[in-house]
């Protein structure tokens, strides 16, 4: 019911900065929490930051360099700072309504039902 594209991924060297954005459209809500997840090569696709209609989060690898933020219901970024080559990756946004209400955090892949095709995201060493 949520369709989203995400733009904004490149070539960066390391220690620089990329910030990446998400068009949701369809059934979506302010109410709904968005959020970013990324997937390398041989590894899973993990969460990497979230936010509700009043509070975000990150994962731990990149606390203090990211920053997640949102206009509405249908517009999400992520601004990246200080860069790592280990931040190579596609990264993937999502939004839907939490089981638990407005103030749920997603954690896995598995808490939403479908994708988009996501952005590339390499960083040079």
């Amino acid at each position: 019911q949520v369709q989203l594209v995400e733009s904004g991924g490149g070539l960066v060297q390391g220690g620089g900065s990329l910030r990446l954005s998400c068009a949701a459209s369809g059934r979506t809500s302010s109410a709904y929490t968005m959020a970013w997840f990324r997937q390398a090569p041989g590894k899973e696709r993990e969460f990497v930051a979230a936010i509700t209609w009043s509070n975000s989060y990150y994962a731990d690898f990149v606390k203090g360099r990211f920053i997640i933020s949102r206009e509405g219901a249908k517009n999400l970024y992520l601004q990246m700072n200080s860069l790592k080559p280990e931040d190579t990756a596609v990264y993937y946004c999502n939004a839907r309504r939490g089981p638990s209400g407005s103030n749920w955090i997603p954690r896995g892949k598995n808490d939403f039902e479908s994708w988009g095709q996501g952005t590339q995201v390499t960083v040079s060493s």
